[in-house]
């Protein structure tokens, strides 16, 4: 009997199209619209109980997924477009955070961390934002009444680096700056292909950095860190075993009409994917099981994608302010 295996994706977008075989689930309110002017397909998903928690393996909470294939590649004119509408999202997460008595939504402080590893392209994501953003801390010389928002940015590197939890650093920084929001970037592994640099992901539940390569390290959360933590991700990975997966499923269905691969085709589908997923790999050799896979232009698609983010960060300021 096949050893039952779950694909590993951080998007809770994926996380739901698995389950949709399994009927409607309590505890999931999925909307979707898509946005002309950006071309960005936005679905919101809201886990509103234990059920819906059970169901996707993820905390209670709001996960907006917008999605372009062109994210990497689009002109100057799109990625304004692209920018405009990510930092829309961003705000709408961070007044639903943020305690508005404490901290009024015009003169908030939020503190961009950029996860990962500058030295591994694919998980550069997050210190590529943190140099494109513009910062803005006008510390205690700032004039009275002027509305604005403060923005401070760190890298803290990868545990492998500094020899310390992300969370404890990020804490500590918490503890000096006070920030009334910590918004965290980082890279993400998905499940398929397609949306590798094409797809964007906000939370208002935080993130665990390396979770999706199956790296688990504390979360950065509201709880780890003191104040609300917004997640932002772009996948940049896929697990080989599920390009190996797709290919053997594309395969046999492709000579479905003749006698051998019709059969094959006909076992295929007689299996579970979680059964047909842990039948891959077997097929593999042990040294891919933990493999990950990126595209060649990878190098190109963060730099692009990072661009994108950072410009939707320094966009928060008027969005913000905005009545």
């Amino acid at each position: 009997m096949l050893e039952e295996y779950k694909s590993r994706t951080d998007l809770a977008l994926e996380a739901n199209e698995q389950i949709k075989d399994e009927g409607k689930q309590s505890g999931i309110i999925v909307h979707e619209n898509y946005d002309e002017l950006s071309g960005l397909k936005i679905t919101c998903i809201d886990i509103t109980d234990s059920n819906g928690e059970k169901a996707l393996g993820r905390k209670m909470g709001r996960y907006v997924t917008a999605e372009n294939m062109e994210l990497a590649t689009a002109d100057s004119d799109q990625q304004n477009y692209m920018a405009d509408r990510l930092a829309g999202i961003m705000s709408g997460l961070i007044k639903s955070s943020v305690n508005t008595s404490a901290a009024p939504h015009d003169r908030i402080k939020i503190l961009v961390v950029g996860l990962g590893n500058k030295e591994v392209t694919p998980d550069s994501l997050g210190p590529l934002v943190t140099e494109y953003v513009s910062v803005l801390d006008y510390g205690d010389d700032e004039p009275a009444g002027d509305a604005h928002i403060r923005m401070t940015a760190i890298a803290p590197g990868v545990m492998a680096q500094t020899g310390m939890e992300t969370a404890v650093i990020v804490r500590g920084i918490v503890a000096s700056s006070r920030p009334d929001v910590v918004i965290a970037i980082d890279a993400l592994a998905a499940r398929s292909s397609a949306r590798l640099n094409t797809t964007v992901q906000l939370s208002d539940r935080g993130i665990n950095p390396g979770s999706g390569v199956g790296n688990h390290r504390m979360g950065l959360t509201r709880e780890s860190v003191g104040v609300p933590v917004i997640a932002v991700g772009i996948p940049t990975v896929i697990e080989a075993a599920t390009i190996v997966h797709d290919a053997i499923v594309n395969f046999t269905k492709a000579f479905a009409g003749s006698d051998i691969m019709g059969t094959m085709n006909d076992v295929m589908d007689s299996m579970t994917e979680k059964e047909r997923r842990s039948l891959m790999l077997e097929l593999i050799a042990p040294s891919m099981s933990t493999m990950y896979v990126t595209p060649r232009d990878v190098d190109a698609a963060v730099q692009r994608t990072a661009y994108i983010v950072a410009r939707a960060l320094d966009r928060l300021p008027d969005i913000m302010t905005t009545v």
